[in-house]
């Protein structure tokens, strides 16, 4: 049996987005390992797929090669698609959505801009790291509040954790310390345990020190 999506992904926490929902769902799935160094997303074969120019992009075999761009709304369709890890009463459902939008939102564009002004900004400006660190420590304090009364963030795991999970494992890249959070800690360890979130965090395979690309700069990962 042919696998059924293929999936256009770096490793980057938005890539592993979709990476992570493959697996929990147990879909076949193709990878196509898009170099963001060399702008292989900005070519026109991948720009007729996502006129953004940005991972993560899948095309669905079995929708007449249809394609879906945004890492959210990529796991909203797969959850759809396969009736799982999105709950289908109006308020579950609404509870998933309101914490997928909260990392959408909040959690992956200040941790994206911590990461721009910690990490490889030409020159060391000191308020910004301050606000995007701070930011990013009280998103994830968020979290950290709400897990102490709930295992997951809506109800059962669904793509809330998933999106969620994916950036704040990576908190001290972005230089933002969590030690003080001990109920995200738990989470976290709680989903790398997870089979297929630990897999799902290794597509594509990346070499031993790899660059990314994060907002239109480069870092390296090691």
């Amino acid at each position: 049996m042919s696998a059924q999506i293929d999936l256009y992904t770096a490793a980057t926490p938005n890539g592993h987005k979709a990476s992570v929902v493959l697996e929990e769902l147990g879909l076949e799935y193709n990878t196509h390992r898009i170099n963001l160094m060399e702008g292989e997303q900005k070519r026109p074969d991948f720009l007729a797929m996502n006129p953004n120019g940005r991972i993560p992009v899948i095309i669905d075999r079995e929708a007449d090669d249809f394609a879906v761009f945004e890492s959210g709304a990529i796991m909203i369709y797969l959850a759809e698609k396969t009736g799982k890890l999105l709950p289908q009463d109006p308020k579950g459902r609404s509870q998933v959505i309101q914490w997928l939008m909260f990392q959408m939102g909040g959690v992956g564009p200040m941790m994206g801009q911590a990461n721009v002004f910690f990490r490889y900004f030409p020159e060391k400006l000191q308020p910004a790291i301050d606000r995007y660190q701070n930011e990013t420590h009280r998103l994830l304090s968020v979290l950290n509040h709400h897990l102490e009364q709930h295992e997951f963030l809506a109800g059962d795991f669904s793509i809330a954790d998933i999106a969620n999970w994916c950036w704040a494992r990576t908190s001290s890249w972005s230089g933002v310390e969590i030690d003080d959070l001990s109920h995200l800690q738990r989470w976290i360890d709680q989903l790398q345990a997870r089979p297929a979130c630990a897999k799902g965090v290794e597509v594509p395979p990346r070499a031993d020190a790899e660059t990314v690309v994060t907002s239109g700069k480069s870092m390296i990962i090691k």
